[in-house]
């Protein structure tokens, strides 16, 4: 296939079949809209959190066998052939999630000769046991005293009062590092054992002994500070015991305040999975009872989570109805259907804008006023801008004049995010202290939130959909920006999407909407790199392998629905209609279409941290490849070339 832009013209027409294909997935779509107007889909991780979940229950001495049972269902369902667990859908053995499943099914009652529990042991060992894990893994195992505590880096609890001038300080990491931290500060001071009522070892998982284990550090970075922060590790190691009593009870108490503070409700500390375990075990070491007011949210919050059906259950890591909904929304208003239901899903966004909490990101912008929405149902501390930009443009979209307010107020919000390189991270302003990712507890590398040219995209699409002109100096920035991050092959790196499929559908459209000339240079190359990737049957695909620097970028066995819809609204933001490789892409959309108007996709399409932590969004099954039909409806409708949006 030739990838210039201006190849082939395409002369084709509008079927019958593509307004059917858009009328199911939307009446598809419609039907899973909740009564008071929003979406909210299954969001799913890998093994580790319901792993943890379980693992959780037998900490606490709280077992719920037949919950437990139908998540073993699930955790073995998903081992994979090479006898352990990946981090998604047929991705590669990974140490840590195969550690924690097994544990986790050791407990539920698995016998370790049976097959599946000889595979993964085997495994395990045969990557150097359980002694490889990450920090995280490590800690959980220090709990259950698998591994002695020295297995896990030195967190003193006084580090909470660090003044924020100091190399290391709560406001220089990401917002989901802050609230994993803190909880966990207190563990890492009290040490904890856990009730583990039926006693459960995993002393086979280790090819050395641990007690016989020299070096635990993982972090082996190439820096200069790699070894200076493991010295320091060691001098806190040796000093760490003479912490003076008061000023250690008051480090805790401190600790314990900034949880309660942001405790969120049902909804859990930071909304997300880890930090909401964290802050329960805390409040158990800390002799809270388990009906003490404060205990009772941080469990109930855990609980929200668990996807429980009659045979297999796991627990979710998050919530994301508020991305959801706005998504759906968009793709509802590309196929011009249902205005009530999109008048309910509007409204309903409108009530969750966060207008009175100010929250950490005032730590470095305090002028700014609060505005913005979070992902899940409640997070009020921690707004996204992501989320921010998408449900501006989709309120914008819906009625700019009646919803007015808010769209200004997110706006504003955004604008006053905008890091000083130009883009954007999704929660902090630079947000960029690197060498904390050097320190022994990093050893995941996901502990900052800098700005991405997906996030980036997302902002200066909404901009340019509210009227801003890139002589504007904020727009200005981050047109630059993009333009710095550009990859040499024309890709742009995707942060929250599965990969530089994402990345470049967001940044295409955003230029796009700014006015950026398609024959542009930078235009141009992203447009011949997504060409370049289409897949035989017409789709694209991207695995999460692409995180990893010396593996393929927009490449996968299997095309996805999601990804190359992707592809297919970048191509036609910039004026790609005619092109005969969107017209094959919106046929392999048809063709895979279900009868009930939705698609499969086992493959996961979203991230939650670049070679950590994968998410697959059950919701982008239904409502981006709705999108992309609709688009390209409307632009052969029309004989337009290019869309006005921001997305």
């Amino acid at each position: 296939m030739q990838n210039s832009l201006a190849s082939q013209p395409f002369a084709g027409h509008l079927s019958e079949s593509l307004h059917q294909s858009v009328q199911q997935s939307a009446d598809a779509l419609l039907k899973l809209q909740r009564a008071d107007g929003h979406w909210a889909f299954e969001l799913e991780a890998d093994a580790t959190i319901p792993a943890e979940y379980i693992l959780l229950d037998h900490f606490l001495g709280t077992i719920n066998q037949p919950l437990h049972e139908r998540m073993a269902v699930y955790l073995r369902n998903i081992q994979e052939e090479h006898g352990g667990w990946p981090l998604f859908h047929r991705g590669d053995f990974n140490i840590s999630a195969s550690v924690k499943a097994y544990f986790a099914l050791k407990c539920v009652g698995d016998d370790i000769n049976a097959p599946h529990m000889v595979r993964a042991r085997e495994a395990i060992l045969k990557y150097g046991g359980a002694e490889k894990s990450n920090v995280f893994t490590r800690i959980q195992l220090a709990l259950f005293g698998a591994v002695p505590w020295r297995a896990v880096p030195v967190m003193p609890v006084e580090v909470i009062f660090l003044p924020k001038w100091f190399p290391f300080h709560l406001s220089k990491v990401a917002y989901w590092s802050r609230t994993v931290i803190v909880p966990l500060l207190v563990l890492m001071t009290k040490k904890p054992q856990a009730r583990n009522p039926q006693n459960v070892k995993v002393d086979e998982l280790f090819v050395t002994p641990p007690n016989k284990v020299k070096n635990w550090n993982s972090n082996n970075t190439q820096s200069i500070w790699n070894p200076v922060f493991r010295v320091i590790d060691v001098i806190l190691r040796l000093t760490e015991p003479l912490m003076p009593k008061a000023p250690r009870q008051a480090a805790i108490d401190k600790c314990v305040a900034w949880v309660k503070e942001r405790l969120n409700g049902d909804d859990g500390l930071g909304a997300i999975y880890p930090a909401m375990a964290n802050s329960v075990m805390m409040y158990d070491c800390l002799g809270y009872g388990a009906d003490h007011p404060d205990a009772l949210t941080a469990r109930s919050a855990v609980d929200k989570l668990v996807v429980d059906g009659p045979d297999r259950s796991y627990c979710q890591p998050c919530l994301s109805p508020i991305w959801d909904t706005a998504l759906a929304a968009h793709a509802l208003m590309e196929a011009d259907v249902a205005k009530n239901a999109l008048t309910q899903a509007c409204e309903w966004l409108v009530s969750k804008q966060i207008l009175d909490v100010v929250g950490d990101w005032a730590d470095w912008r305090p002028g700014v006023r609060p505005g913005g929405w979070a992902f899940q149902y409640a997070n009020a501390h921690y707004p996204d801008v992501d989320d921010t930009a998408v449900v501006v443009m989709a309120l914008d979209r819906s009625d700019r004049e009646k919803y007015r307010e808010a769209i200004d107020r997110g706006a504003e919000w955004v604008l006053g995010l905008q890091s000083k390189n130009g883009g954007w991270g999704a929660f902090d302003a630079d947000n960029e202290y690197y060498y904390l990712n050097h320190i022994p507890f990093a050893d995941h590398g996901a502990l900052l939130d800098p700005p991405s040219a997906d996030v980036s995209a997302r902002c200066l699409g909404m901009l340019a959909q509210l009227g801003y002109k890139k002589d504007h100096p904020k727009v200005a920035a981050s047109i630059d920006y993009l333009r710095r991050e550009q990859e040499p092959e024309g890709c742009w790196f995707g942060r929250w999407g599965t990969n530089y499929i994402y990345g470049t559908w967001s940044v295409l459209c955003a230029l796009n909407a700014i006015g950026i000339d398609t024959k542009a240079p930078m235009i141009v190359r992203a447009i011949d790199w997504l060409l370049s990737k289409q897949r035989e049957d017409g789709g694209w695909g991207e695995d999460g392998a692409s995180y990893w620097t010396d593996k393929p970028k927009g490449e996968c066995v299997v095309s996805t629905p999601a990804q190359t819809a992707w592809a297919l609204l970048g191509l036609m933001a910039v004026g790609a209609i005619d092109h005969p490789a969107v017209a094959k892409g919106i046929q392999y959309l048809q063709k895979t279409q279900a009868a009930d108007g939705l698609w499969q996709e086992d493959y996961y399409t979203a991230v939650g941290f670049p070679r950590v932590f994968y998410l697959r969004y059950h919701g982008y099954k239904a409502f981006f490849p709705l999108w992309a039909l609709a688009r390209y409806q409307n632009l052969r409708q029309t004989n337009a070339t290019q869309t006005l949006y921001g997305m």
